[in-house]
């Protein structure tokens, strides 16, 4: 498609499209936009659209500051499957007619800036893993398929058949925009599904996560229905992760550095080894960006799923095809999967930070030790001791203290969006703690 104005607003307005988004994020990964008639589409490709900063989540503005424009990028133009006569374009955010520091997709074009002048591209797929439920009689959420009541769900036939209408819609929308879904299935609690899709440089991949939050609840609205990023909604079930499935090409050849010369199954190149040193030295910081809420800490725990484990990451370790560790080796090798992801992360500030880290480790060749072969969940305090490997954080503050502590943080982000990501974070641990929940209720009321 081309993106000249002219000629871009001539093809949008013969497929039908009206209206055009010019959307940013906020702290959270949420999109936000203002939407011009397809005859402004011109301005609007200018930065012609103003945003207050200050009304927003971790847009680190004050009522009085001058507006931020959101310049939009014409390569992530999407027409809305479920609304055709509206266009969507991811943009970045402006101010005084220079970048934004503070704007989420710039912080990630900065740090994809530092991998090209090392010659590399980052390669990501996220796995989308999320939650599609109803309201009962009773007012409780539950699976939309009255027979999606397993112990053990994972991969239900029935529990897939029983969605299909919603996941087909969803699909094949996703098809529609040349994502490339190649498999999807039920996940380990009820009411949970996974769509996997083909990866892309870490920039179109965030915007396609973005977008497809928005779509999957568009989508299954007309259905009654409820499509949930929470990472952990129900205590007795599996929570829902994005792991990150990451790689470095080669800029020029497009050539993937992670491969093993090798070949061998579960194996990764040096440079890749690098990149996953860099991260496990990073990691508690890291895992304050990509699992971000204070909920994403009730998903990083072994036990907590009817089905016996959580499949989620506890440790700062890496391994093979081990799904313990935070980061995974899959077979047939080439890649490294970042599990402790979850689906509430902001994807360019996750991207940045673990890309950031992965560049560190390779800049200053780090050596990330031996791999972690056996279930970690196994492992008593001493046996863990004497491997090196400690825990990830266990909470969203202390989370937030290791991200508040490290120098990378504050490299990556800036100090605006530094200041206010910790600012807000801390009083989200904050306030999450002068909440008086059903269980205190449940347990102490009359107790004493």
């Amino acid at each position: 498609m081309s993106h000249s104005s002219s000629d871009l607003k001539a093809e949008l307005s013969a497929k039908g499209v009206r209206y055009a988004l010019a959307s940013f994020v906020d702290l959270h990964g949420v999109s936000k936009a203002k939407a011009v008639p397809l005859d402004h589409l011109g301005q609007m490709l200018g930065g012609s659209e103003l945003f207050t900063g200050a009304a927003l989540d971790g847009v680190p503005q004050e009522v009085s500051d001058d507006e931020v424009a959101a310049v939009p990028d014409p390569a992530s133009l999407t027409v809305l499957p479920w609304k055709k006569d509206v266009a969507w374009l991811a943009s970045d955010l402006h101010l005084g007619g220079v970048p934004f520091e503070a704007c989420s997709r710039n912080i990630l074009n900065r740090v994809r800036a530092q991998a090209a002048a090392m010659g590399y591209r980052f390669n990501l797929g996220i796995e989308t893993e999320f939650f599609v439920l109803r309201q009962g009689p009773d007012g409780q959420i539950a699976p939309y398929s009255e027979r999606d009541v397993l112990d053990k769900p994972a991969y239900d036939v029935v529990g897939l058949l029983d969605n299909l209408g919603w996941l087909d819609e969803l699909v094949s929308a996703m098809n529609d925009l040349g994502w490339g879904v190649y498999s999807f299935d039920h996940e380990d609690g009820p009411g949970q599904f996974e769509i996997d899709f083909n990866y892309a440089d870490v920039l179109t991949m965030a915007d396609r996560l973005t977008f497809f939050r928005l779509m999957a609840k568009e989508i299954v609205r007309p259905h009654g229905l409820v499509a949930s990023f929470m990472p952990k909604p129900f205590s007795d079930r599996t929570g829902s992760g994005a792991h990150y499935n990451m790689s470095l090409a080669d800029l020029s050849s497009g050539e993937n550095l992670f491969v093993c010369p090798s070949g061998a199954p579960a194996s990764v190149s040096g440079l890749a080894r690098q990149f996953i040193a860099g991260v496990l030295r990073h990691a508690p910081a890291i895992c304050a960006v990509i699992a971000p809420t204070v909920n994403s800490y009730k998903r990083l725990v072994a036990q907590g799923s009817m089905s016996g484990f959580t499949w989620a990451p506890v440790f700062i370790c890496y391994g093979n095809n081990n799904r313990t560790n935070m980061l995974r080796i899959p077979s047939p090798g080439g890649r490294v999967e970042c599990r402790a992801a979850d689906s509430a992360a902001n994807p360019y500030l996750g991207g940045a930070i673990i890309l950031a880290a992965g560049l560190e480790g390779i800049r200053e060749g780090l050596d990330p030790g031996p791999a972690n072969l056996v279930n970690a969940y196994t492992l008593s305090p001493e046996q863990l001791a004497e491997r090196g490997i400690n825990l990830l954080p266990r909470t969203l503050g202390e989370a937030i203290e290791a991200f508040a502590a490290d120098p990378l943080s504050r490299s990556v982000f800036g100090d605006a969006m530094f200041e206010s990501f910790v600012t807000y974070k801390r009083e989200e641990w904050e306030s999450y703690h002068g909440a008086v929940s059903e269980w205190e209720r449940k347990r102490y009321l009359e107790f004493f």
